[in-house]
């Protein structure tokens, strides 16, 4: 069966082109047109502005990102290897995929297509959290950077962006993100769905900037509070934060409990405590 604009089926070009998935650079090939076509259909507004998407491989959800109509993709491939292949998609759809070849850990994202700019991507599992807060940060410095960001994660990574206080999964990545964004998972997709099946189940998450942080705060002191609190999160605070100095009088100021534990307190709260450090 013959793909978007009549092209070959994409196994017809993962074996005519050799791309093989290479577990280094953690592929995962999600051939199933009737989710790459969800997943683009999840991502709003792709009809104006820029699509960027991260690894794109041999082009499965780029094919459909075009075909549900994406304004612009911008494809931003490390494998080399699956270049040629890109190639012949973007001559397919003329003028609306544009491919760069990189590793997207070094390039500034928020400068490639037109705004708005916005992200659908099945991320590669083994960089996929270093590329999220990458792109918090740019979101930090102008929430503007991106519209919204629709993207695959291992399902354990997705539930850690959406975890609420008191939870098992409640984190650093959950307060960070939910601090500049709205994040909701989606959907799961089965192992068996991709070449090759990797060991667990991935979800697609839909996060959505906020036009202002959710609490004033500085990203230095957010980090710094979240990595000390978390990074002893059997201890209660009065304990994990001794690291970053005195923390008594944060207490007071925030009327925050000292014997109180990370995953009890929520993100505007952190937020607060990252305020206090960063005034001394």
């Amino acid at each position: 069966m013959s793909g978007p604009a009549g092209l070959p089926p994409l196994r017809e070009v993962i074996a005519r082109h050799g791309l093989g998935a290479r577990k280094s650079l953690g592929q995962h090939f999600l051939l199933d047109l009737n989710l790459t076509g969800r997943i683009a259909r999840a991502a709003p507004g792709i009809d104006r502005g820029s699509v960027i998407e991260v690894g794109p491989g041999p082009g499965g959800l780029t094919r459909a990102l075009l075909a549900e109509g994406a304004a612009q993709v911008v494809a931003v491939e490390k494998d080399s290897r699956c270049l040629e292949a890109l190639a012949e998609l973007a001559a397919a759809y003329p003028g609306r995929l544009e491919v760069v070849e990189g590793d997207a850990l070094e390039i500034d994202l928020a400068e490639l297509g037109t705004a708005p700019r916005q992200i659908v991507s099945n991320l590669p599992y083994n960089i996929s959290t270093a590329l999220l807060v990458r792109w918090l940060i740019a979101l930090a410095a102008d929430p503007k950077a991106f519209s919204a960001m629709t993207l695959m994660f291992q399902k354990e990574v997705a539930g850690r962006l959406v975890a609420a206080p008191r939870s098992r999964d409640y984190g650093r990545l959950s307060v960070l993100t939910q601090w500049l964004c709205r994040a909701r998972a989606l959907f799961d997709i089965p192992p068996r769905a991709f070449t090759p099946p990797p060991k667990v189940t991935s979800t697609v998450v839909s996060i959505v900037p906020r036009e202002e942080p959710l609490a004033p705060a500085s990203l230095e002191s957010l980090e710094k509070v979240t990595a000390a609190a978390f990074g002893q999160r059997r201890k209660m605070l009065r304990q994990s934060l001794k690291s970053l100095g005195n923390p008594a009088p944060w207490f007071e100021a925030t009327g925050i409990a000292p014997t109180a534990r990370a995953e009890e307190l929520s993100v505007e709260d952190f937020c607060a405590l990252a305020d206090c450090i960063a005034g001394g």
